[in-house]
């Protein structure tokens, strides 16, 4: 099944050429050819290795070498998020590589490496093979096996200290390993395939089983009492989980002179989180709730924004986002908060996160 899987990640005009390829490769450069017809010559070891790409789910051809969440997140970000989101969250109609667990038995599943996919030597393999879009096997061994990582780290299968690596690749064991059975259709259904075909009266009676509507098809309006639902799969899980928040009415920080060059080093820093949250004039709850001024706020205190329990109940508790508890948090959120919905690493330098703040404070 990994085997089958596995070939199906393969884009469909590869498989064409590596079949052709082979087809080719047996034809001229066998040694019994070679000799019969005089063309070619025997493929040399390095020349199939260079073919033999696929990797097993339990790490057999895996090639030496290591990546880290962290560093998944920066080549992740380069490479992949135009498409993915910087989350693995999905742009568009590109697919989402991270939630949607404990969904495969809804009416719109959402299949992703951490919900569907039951082996990550499947994942390894599809990067391997097949990324970044339009450059294929341009990735190094440790930057695939870095973005991995980060993909593992999305779906909350791994902390941000994991490091993957052909030596711990096998202690991995996706959430659905169990999810597939064998295809043994051939056997059991045997019966269907050898019987004469029902031609008329085969069934009792019609019954409608599902609608437009519970597949996603018919667009639906919203009314004065039913607002249009927040879109983003934390925005989603977050939603099921707690009612809105009631607004907080937090002390105001006290007005103190900001650093412009800090404030514009900030800004470009920021980058990495528009991803999910705006600040500034117009700016709207996303993913993440809206960021004007949150220097100084009560946590969980985003006018209209659905937050996570642990948010809540910090907020409840009394936690405010000065510069010291902002600083922690945005240093590793989820060390800092478990049950948090944000997906983000962390923020390694303490410049860069001086520099988010004061930038943040600017919009206070």
């Amino acid at each position: 099944m990994s085997r089958f899987l596995e070939v199906l990640t393969i884009p469909t005009e590869s498989r064409r050429n590596i079949v052709a390829a082979a087809v080719l490769s047996m034809a001229v450069a066998s040694p019994v050819a070679a000799e019969k017809f005089g063309l070619g010559r025997p493929a040399l070891p390095e020349e199939i290795a260079a073919w033999d790409l696929d990797v097993a789910p339990d790490g057999t051809g895996l090639p030496a070498g290591s990546g880290d969440v962290f560093t998944g997140e920066e080549v992740f970000a380069e490479k992949c998020a135009v498409c993915h989101g910087d989350f693995a969250e999905g742009v568009g109609n590109w697919p989402k590589l991270a939630g949607g667990q404990g969904t495969l038995d809804h009416d719109d599943p959402l299949k992703t490496v951490g919900s569907y996919w039951p082996y990550l030597s499947t994942t390894w393999d599809y990067v391997n093979r097949s990324m970044p879009f339009g450059d294929a096997q341009s990735l190094t061994p440790d930057e695939v096996y870095a973005i991995v990582a980060y993909i593992l780290y999305s779906n909350d299968l791994v902390d941000d200290e994991f490091v993957l690596s052909d030596a711990t690749f096998a202690e991995i064991q996706l959430p659905n390993a169990d999810g597939f059975i064998l295809d043994d259709r051939l056997e059991a259904e045997k019966h269907f395939w050898t019987d004469s075909p029902c031609m008329e009266n085969c069934k009792g009676s019609v019954e409608i089983t599902m609608r437009a509507r519970v597949l996603d098809v018919t667009p639906q309006e919203a009314t004065a009492d039913e607002p249009p639902a927040e879109t983003g799969d934390d925005v989603l899980l977050a939603s099921a989980e707690t009612e809105a928040e009631p607004e907080a009415t937090p002390e105001q920080p006290e007005v103190v002179a900001l650093d412009p060059e800090l404030v514009a080093k900030g800004e470009k820093t920021f980058k990495k989180c528009k991803a999910c949250h705006q600040v500034g004039e117009g700016a709207k709850s996303k993913t993440g709730p809206v960021l004007n001024g949150i220097v100084g706020a009560q946590a969980g205190a985003a006018e209209g924004f659905r937050y996570s329990k642990a948010m809540v109940a910090a907020g409840d508790a009394g936690l405010v986002w000065n510069e010291e508890e902002l600083a922690a948090f945005l240093a590793k959120p989820k060390a800092y908060m478990k049950g948090t919905k944000m997906a983000f690493a962390g923020l390694k330098k303490d410049a860069d996160i001086e520099a988010i703040i004061a930038y943040l404070q600017s919009h206070s």
